[in-house]
């Protein structure tokens, strides 16, 4: 039997992508987005087939395993689907869709530097050990109120508006976190808008003040832990090489524990070194967190980054993981893994899964001393500076690269399947590895893919054992 699971049909908008995984037969129309659950006849028509076979070509292909009445019963279907623009769609479709919609590119979210310091030394750190190479300081309680002032007079149109304070460790310029949500308040009696804050920490400097606080405060809290204890310890230590993981361990359940449904992430990053990420993850989950995400590590030439060797461990790994977390989707032992979250139903918008992040445009950066960056990312990049939260936005050239920037105008998307699923990735991680952020980083890609195929064959599964 052949199941429709999830198609934008409504929008009508040649990239047919076919994989088995777990006993189930799966294609994507990536394109339109429609994702389809296949008998085996129908895979075996579409597998290895990059446009709409002919009737003549799949009975030549076919004829030895299957009659000729299954064959053309399978190939009326999948010819319906076709007409009706769910399988083998045009990306001329989707390029329609997208520009018959007015997309709101107005500011809707900041975050926050408030320091650029911290008291740890992680050794894959993107931001240089928490100075992004531009010297340790702390954002001022001037410049994070004008931030926020900055946010509420250019979010036009919106009413919800969002804060992450960022470091760095935001926790050691805790006074002018509190100072800026106090403030943010007042904001929201003035304007009518609605700050939703989130912050951003390591943990270590958490304690019963900062927790409650919190708790109260952060509609949103991600705390950075890598996993067991060896793997978390070996790169998350301090200047004197000491581990973090008893710290942070018991501070970050306490935290968790008081949040009352509010959203919190346990948030890691797997490296070479424990490639058996699978391990950390069900590690975090054991200590009782439901909400959780390890990230590959992004760089390269330390024994920290990944060879192109390591790609097909990494990828039996995700399924590895995938099985387990399945493992646990019917008892009280559950969690969220942020990578298999895909909401078939109630996902992102077209916009949204076309443009992504929105960085340069929706969301921007803020540095120490006010300046202006397209995501958090960039900060300490003197080229990719666009103004200051004083004076506004000076460089709309960047913005405008920024926002132009997206599946459909991106060479290496536009052909892929999975491109309407990882919206073309990360910026900052395209730039940095291929200098430019509109080249995808290939490794990234290959990941995301796999990421993307075992998060399809869960709701999958979900949808046929009713879970």
């Amino acid at each position: 039997m052949r199941v429709i699971l999830w198609s934008c049909k409504g929008d009508r908008i040649f990239v047919v992508h076919t994989y088995s995984l777990n006993g189930y037969n799966i294609a994507i129309d990536g394109n339109s987005g429609s994702i389809h659950m296949l008998d085996d006849i129908t895979y075996h028509m579409l597998k290895d087939t990059n446009e709409m076979p002919s009737l003549v070509n799949v009975q030549e292909k076919l004829r030895k395993k299957y009659t000729v009445n299954e064959i053309s019963e399978a190939y009326n279907e999948i010819k319906s689907l076709n007409e009706q623009g769910m399988l083998f769609s045009s990306i001329k479709s989707l390029e329609e869709a997208v520009g018959s919609k007015q997309m709101n590119n107005c500011l809707k979210a900041l975050c926050l530097h408030v320091s650029h310091d911290c008291n740890l030394r992680c050794e894959y750190c993107f931001a240089s050990s928490g100075d992004y190479n531009s010297g340790r300081m702390l954002m001022s309680k001037d410049v994070a109120l004008k931030a926020l002032d900055y946010l509420a007079r250019n979010s036009k149109g919106r009413r919800n508006i969002e804060i992450d304070f960022f470091g760095g460790e935001p926790l050691m310029n805790f006074d002018v976190v509190k100072e800026t949500v106090a403030y943010g308040r007042k904001v929201e009696k003035i304007t009518g808008k609605h700050f939703y804050f989130t912050i951003t920490t390591n943990g270590t400097l958490l304690d019963k003040e900062k927790i409650n606080y919190i708790n109260e405060n952060m509609d949103n809290v991600v705390i950075s832990i890598d996993g067991r204890k060896e793997v978390h310890d070996a790169v998350r230590h301090d200047r004197a090489c000491r581990g973090s993981y008893d710290k942070v361990m018991p501070l970050a359940k306490e935290l968790v524990a008081g949040r009352n449904g509010k959203s919190y992430f346990i948030r890691g990053t797997f490296t070479a070194r424990n490639k058996d990420f699978s391990k950390d993850v069900m590690h975090l989950a054991d200590m009782g967190f439901k909400e959780i995400s390890v990230e590959p590590v992004v760089g390269s030439a330390e024994d920290l980054y990944f060879k192109e060797s390591d790609i097909p461990e990494i990828l039996k790994e995700y399924e590895n993981l995938a099985f387990q977390y399945i493992g646990r989707l019917s008892d009280d032992r559950k969690f969220r893994f942020y990578h298999f979250n895909i909401d078939l139903y109630d996902g992102p918008c077209l916009f949204k899964r076309v443009t992504a992040c929105g960085a340069g445009y929706e969301y921007l950066a803020v540095s120490p001393e006010g300046n202006l960056y397209p995501c958090h990312q960039f900060v300490g990049q003197d080229k990719f500076v666009i103004g200051n939260v004083y004076s506004g936005i000076n460089n709309s050239k960047k913005c405008n690269e920024f926002m132009k920037n997206n599946i459909l105008s991106k060479e290496k998307c536009r052909d892929c399947w999975a491109k309407l699923f990882c919206s073309g990735g990360c910026h900052a991680n395209a730039y940095f590895s291929n200098s430019s952020i509109s080249e995808p980083n290939e490794l990234s890609c290959i990941l995301q893919k796999k990421r993307i195929e075992c998060a399809i064959m869960i709701q999958v599964l979900k949808g046929d054992k009713a879970i």
